[in-house]
């Protein structure tokens, strides 16, 4: 199907970001063994919802060159022994960092984590030698993913609109799957106000 999308670039020089206004409820640990299963894994889990579907043709080959180099680091959060969410970094030219993929499980949304990770996400940019952090969001996305993005510094730089050639049908992390659907006893508001 096909749909116009407006995509938002964003930035934020390091100078502005390094604080951290939200305690951290979950781990946070570096992936250390490339392992493109667990990255792919975290893109269609998480990407799911907001229609990630331009990674999902990739071959093993193809995540393992992306991810076998060093200006790639990918960072997950655990609550206990649970992946909470993930975001991913790219190291580029001119000490420039982009947050490639930033996002929580749907279990996890409406919980108070997506503040803490994008803080998290910003100050490891800065670590990972980055002087200017750069990000895009979509209309795709979540719709409260613009304003955190705002909160915590970025600011628009570019915006543009193109149609693209969309997935027919819902994306699933597998074949009848719901990510939406809360498990029992779960709080999920897909809709939350900014964090």
């Amino acid at each position: 199907m096909r749909e116009l999308i407006t995509t938002h670039s964003l930035e934020m020089l390091i100078p502005e970001a390094g604080r951290r206004d939200t305690q951290r409820s979950y781990d946070l640990r570096r992936v250390e063994t490339l392992c493109p299963e667990l990255n792919r894994f975290l893109y269609q889990s998480v990407g799911a919802d907001w229609t990630w579907y331009q990674r999902l043709s990739w071959t093993y080959s193809d995540w393992l060159e992306f991810l076998d180099r060093k200006e790639v680091a990918t960072w997950i959060a655990y609550k206990g022994a649970n992946p909470v969410g993930y975001f991913e970094l790219e190291r580029q030219s001119d000490e420039h960092v982009e947050i490639v993929y930033f996002g929580l499980l749907p279990q996890f949304i409406g919980r108070g984590m997506r503040r803490a990770l994008l803080e998290d996400a910003i100050m490891k940019a800065g670590e990972f030698g980055g002087r200017r952090v750069w990000l895009h969001t979509c209309s795709l996305d979540h719709p409260a993913a613009l304003a955190n993005y705002q909160a915590r510094g970025f600011r628009i730089f570019q915006t543009e609109e193109a149609y693209e050639e969309l997935p027919d049908q819902p994306l699933q992390p597998w074949p009848g799957a719901h990510p939406r659907v809360a498990p029992a006893g779960s709080a999920v508001n897909s809709a939350d106000a900014p964090e």
